[in-house]
């Protein structure tokens, strides 16, 4: 399929972070672009804002006029997608160019010289970091990120074409689909299992992506994956390293050792070891492909994160809410770990929501293992996103094996009033689901109280 003959694009789960950025980049490019969602959010009211038509009911009655031609009018859709979907089945029998979100993010990428970070854990954090290096070093870089950038106030860059950062996303194998430049594979921990069945075959197909670089390019992992490629890592034999860590004023500073060179006390402010090892990727990343490798150690100094990525929501003497994203295990205890680092000797009160039945069901050990590291966690009811429910696999059976004295169920009707009248020295919010639209109306609340 040729993009060239496309004039209309019409996206179903057009609200999506990956689909939106997509949007965004057809809007930018002059294109119509309309699409289908089940409930308005922030981010669909910045898309019409911008210029694209979004409706919220599964009719092709709502589907605009034009978008029914097939001759220009590409259609793109995620796996979360049901095969049921009215528009998607329409769209389908009436023989239009209908492709999933990853295949239309191979063939852009396909035109530039493109970066891709891959990685069962800090995907999002490192393109965002990798995305405001490669603009603050002066290149022509466009990105679609899997979340909103608080450098660019969004989830799509497009300061030119030359390049692209993407995020290679392993659920359903979409990663397959690029032919990166430069490919990174950040962590392999057993996740999706409802996709992949095994640990094994998750490793298996991170190894194929690996070998989708293109000649001549580059491989940069993690050092301790079973992959061949550039290492990096914290204090360790890598290729890539960070040594003589410290913390001054709130900030990490370093030295970045290279094969080339030693960049002395560098400056990151993102809290955490994993984000330290996010920034030394993209760092790895980009000195790969920018002529100026000191400007990309200045560009790491001042980025400023990523939503719902360890975002303080407020940080005062009496109160700290932080915000996260995390929902598998090993992320949680990624974040609890930079807590305790941050903020020694404060009690934490955890509030997460499980995200994916088969997911909890899965790590429901894990998960009870690393919640029950927080002084005090509370358990919102599971987010089923794409999934059905699993009997016998709920929030309750999952609070059963979590090992702490002040744990409980709530509702999300609660929250604000239980978390006011908990008082607590630190509030974490984490989970994948819609749990982040409380986020808000919860820091609004706790300011008015204070």
């Amino acid at each position: 399929m040729e993009l060239a003959g496309v004039h209309r694009v019409y996206f179903i789960g057009i609200g999506g972070i990956g689909m939106s950025a997509l949007a965004r980049y057809f809007v930018r490019s002059g294109k119509e672009v309309a699409g289908y969602d089940k409930v308005p959010t922030p981010l669909t009211r910045a898309l019409e804002s911008e210029g694209a038509y979004v409706h919220y009911a599964d009719s092709v009655a709502e589907v605009p006029g034009a978008f029914k031609e097939a001759a220009g009018t590409l259609v793109v859709y995620t796996p979360a997608v049901p095969a049921s979907h009215a528009e998607l089945a329409f769209f389908r029998q009436e023989g239009f160019q209908v492709v999933k979100r990853s295949q239309l993010l191979g063939m852009i990428s396909r035109e530039t010289r493109c970066l891709a970070v891959a990685g069962t854990h800090g995907k999002t954090t490192t393109s965002c970091i990798l995305a405001h290096l490669l603009k603050e070093a002066g290149l022509e870089v466009m990105a679609f990120l899997g979340g909103v950038s608080e450098d660019f106030g969004s989830n799509f860059l497009m300061e030119g074409t030359e390049f692209s950062v993407v995020e290679a996303d392993e659920y359903d194998r979409s990663f397959l689909w690029l032919e990166p430049e430069v490919a990174c594979v950040t962590s392999m921990d057993a996740d999706h299992l409802d996709i992949y069945g095994d640990d094994a075959t998750l490793k298996a197909t991170f190894a194929e992506f690996a070998r989708k670089v293109r000649p001549g390019g580059t491989l940069v992992v993690r050092n301790g994956l079973p992959l061949q490629g550039l290492t990096y890592g914290i204090d360790d034999d890598a290729q890539y390293t960070i040594r003589n860590l410290r913390t001054e004023e709130g900030a990490y500073r370093f030295d970045i050792h290279t094969p080339e060179h030693t960049y002395r006390s560098v400056r990151f402010a993102k809290p955490g070891r994993h984000n330290l090892l996010n920034g030394l990727a993209a760092f790895t990343m980009a000195v790969q492909v920018a002529p100026q490798p000191d400007r990309l150690v200045k560009a790491l100094a001042t980025f400023k994160g990523v939503e719902r990525r360890f975002s303080y929501k407020l940080n005062t003497e009496q109160l700290i809410f932080i915000d996260d994203y995390a929902h598998h295990p090993t992320e949680i205890d990624a974040v609890c770990d930079a807590i305790r680092e941050m903020h020694p000797g404060r009690e934490i009160l955890a509030v997460f929501q499980p995200h994916l039945f088969s997911r909890t069901r899965d790590f429901g050990a894990e998960f009870a293992r690393s919640l029950s590291r927080f002084d005090a966690i509370w358990l919102l009811d599971i987010y089923p996103a794409r999934e059905e429910p699993i009997e016998g696999i709920d929030s309750a059976w999952l609070l059963g094996q979590i090992r702490n004295p002040r744990k409980r169920l709530i509702e999300k009707s609660r929250l604000i009033p239980e978390i006011t009248r908990e008082n607590p020295q630190i509030l974490l919010t984490i989970g994948a689901g819609d749990i982040g639209l409380e986020v808000n109306p919860i820091k609004d609340a706790l300011s008015h109280a204070s």
